[in-house]
């Protein structure tokens, strides 16, 4: 078969690889359509825990079950599917065990034209869904809602700001909070993308490269109950200006570093909850999938390229204009 394979730092090249075997518990998948995540491009770059060459990258997948290891029914044969990303995530709710992994390092991930996974990471394919729309939803979607539903527990009525719209999880986050029933505002550094997430919902938005944009916000929105980020840096102070007291703010990632101070008389005195978030359990996987069928949700899907282009659609992922998914199909 034919795969993405990142062969050392900064090196991709499409290869020809064995086909995967199913063992006892497991699964092969005929891919239909993958999509990028920024793991992957840290992976790329050497950024990332746990590096191994040759690697196949890609966490998220989804396809045609073509064949099934012996303790594995028959019954799951030709059905089509989604591939849950989170490996050993362990019997807690409130956190992952430290065996957790993600597929795409170290185990092989989904930018190929087959993958072999355990029986258990498949769930039917939403039938509303495209290959592409189906390919974009894994590791994103439950992200977003672990964060936004279970540790935010965003609720009807709520003002909710989302950081950075644009990238997959944060769109996600919008669409989620916009079906909770919550007003969401956004922030981004394209008035474009402002705009497109006012038509998923978003009540609006600020540029975050305008000069003083969080006072402005605040005169525009006032406070909010829920912040999610996932940026942090030199903006994290004003989001924490921009929460209510009482406010939950909560973070799943940290593309602009650690904040160089942390305001904390601001964080005690207002009574604020800073939340951490990483992935999502067997049951947000569950539970998201359900959302998704009860609205009929549908992800946002920037570019579709195909798996011989996947060094194009790495590099627009770099550049980081793409407003929602970068899909690779097969």
């Amino acid at each position: 078969m034919r795969a993405v394979q990142l062969t050392a730092v900064n090196q991709l090249e499409i290869a020809e690889v064995p086909n995967p075997a199913a063992g006892a518990d497991e699964v092969v998948i005929d891919l239909r359509a993958a999509a990028l995540n920024h793991r992957d491009v840290w992976i790329k770059l050497g950024q990332y825990a746990g590096l191994k060459w040759p690697c196949i990258p890609g966490s998220d997948g989804a396809g045609v079950v073509t064949s099934v290891g012996s303790n594995v029914s028959r019954d799951l044969l030709g059905r089509e599917v989604v591939i849950y990303p989170a490996l050993d995530w362990g019997p807690e709710q409130k956190a992952q065990d430290p065996s957790f992994s993600i597929i795409g390092l170290p185990r092989d991930g989904t930018l190929a034209q087959q993958i072999v996974v355990p029986a258990k990471q498949v769930s039917p394919k939403p039938a509303h869904l495209s290959w592409e729309q189906a390919a974009a939803l894994p590791l994103a979607g439950v992200t977003a809602y672990r964060a936004v539903i279970f540790r935010a527990k965003v609720s009807r009525g709520e003002r909710v700001l989302i950081s950075g719209i644009g990238g997959g999880v944060a769109l996600f986050a919008l669409q989620f909070a916009v079906a909770a029933g919550a007003e969401v505002w956004v922030t981004s550094s394209s008035d474009e993308k402002i705009a497109r997430a006012q038509q998923l919902g978003a009540k609006g938005g600020i540029n975050y490269t305008a000069p003083d944009w969080a006072a402005t916000l605040r005169e525009r929105a006032g406070t909010f109950d829920v912040i999610v980020d996932s940026a942090g840096g030199d903006g994290f102070e004003a989001l924490i200006d921009a929460a209510a007291p009482g406010a939950r703010i909560v973070i799943f990632g940290a593309t602009r570093g650690n904040p160089p101070i942390l305001p904390m008389r601001k964080v005690f005195w207002r009574q604020l909850s800073v939340l951490g978030s990483t992935m999502g359990s067997p049951d947000d996987w569950a539970a998201m999938l359900a959302e998704v069928e009860r609205t009929k949700l549908v992800p946002v899907v920037s570019d579709v390229l195909p798996l011989e282009r996947a060094a194009e659609a790495f590099a627009r992922m770099e550049q980081g204009g793409q407003f929602g998914k970068i899909v690779v199909t097969m």
